[in-house]
């Protein structure tokens, strides 16, 4: 698992003001909990830029008065105008203890249904899963070698092991292999010339009879 190193300071006050001055200086406002006790901590905004602006799933390694945290960042808060990162909470990792985390999906494979002209539109790109820290990955996979023009993958395809256990309906499409509407088109136009021909053919035939 890939961690992202960051070194925060101790927030030896809470609350509105304290939070204020704290972003004031540039700072970003943190508490780690799920642990012995709640860490409350401020770190710089660009050294969580690696864990919060990328699709990977990742570690956070917080360092406070000299302790290393190993978290999952849980929950985040931007400016509704800005965008600017206000609040950060973040799940200690205990040795034993399950948490619920989410986790990217990625493809194993090539289908078939996409070599024919077929569109893959992937529908679900994180599954929730119920795990302990020792059993965490970065990402899971769904084998998509089998699928044909419209057919699905599902939660219940993804593969996953017997420690971890997946929290989101089982029946909910992952992706499906779609045609496309230019290929809809042909294939009509194909069959309605099909049936052109036919009836062109059932007439000459009449005629012939006559």
């Amino acid at each position: 698992m890939e961690s992202v190193v960051i070194s925060a300071n101790a927030r030896p006050t809470t609350g509105k003001k304290s939070t204020k001055a704290t972003r004031r200086e540039g700072l970003v406002p943190c508490v780690i909990y799920g642990g012995e006790k709640v860490i409350h901590c401020s770190g710089s905004a660009l050294d969580f830029r690696d864990l919060v602006y990328t699709p990977a799933f990742k570690l956070a390694e917080i360092t406070v008065d000299g302790t290393t945290y190993k978290c999952i960042l849980k929950d985040i808060t931007f400016h509704p105008v800005t965008d600017e990162i206000e609040h950060m909470d973040f799940l200690q990792l205990v040795d034993g203890k399950p948490l619920k985390v989410m986790i990217p999906i990625r493809f194993k494979g090539v289908a078939p249904g996409v070599k024919t002209g077929g569109r893959l539109n992937q529908k679900v790109r994180k599954v929730k899963i119920k795990t302990t820290p020792d059993s965490l990955v970065p990402e899971l996979f769904v084998d998509i070698s089998n699928l044909q023009l419209n057919e699905s993958v599902r939660v219940r395809d993804i593969e996953v092991t017997d420690k971890m256990e997946v929290m989101t309906s089982m029946s909910i499409p992952v992706a499906s292999v779609e045609t496309p509407r230019a290929l809809r088109s042909a294939a009509a136009g194909a069959e309605e010339e099909g049936a052109e021909g036919a009836e062109a053919e059932e007439g000459a035939e009449a005629a012939a009879a006559e």
